[in-house]
């Protein structure tokens, strides 16, 4: 079964087809007028991947810290350098 889902059959059969797909697939891409436009996905699989993006944000930001690439100073210089001020 194909994982494509149409903007119109979300709109006609709602959720339900929703649940068809990712039953088979565990995502579902929901085309608007032929194009791919969204994912849908259960929520366990969201959460996981939200996971992987905090721990590679993290291992990049203690990364960033071991080769110095920082800068510290004061929160008023933090406000200037970053709005340009």
């Amino acid at each position: 079964m194909s994982n494509i889902i149409s903007a119109n059959d979300l709109k006609t059969k709602g959720v339900a087809a929703i649940d068809l797909v990712v039953r088979d697939s565990e995502e579902a891409i929901v085309t608007v007028r032929g194009r791919s436009r969204y994912v849908v996905m259960p929520i366990e699989k969201y959460n996981y991947y939200r996971e992987c993006e905090l721990e590679t944000a993290l291992s990049e930001a203690k990364m960033d810290y071991e080769k110095e690439r920082y800068v510290a100073e004061s929160v008023e210089k933090h406000v200037k350098r970053v709005t340009n001020a």
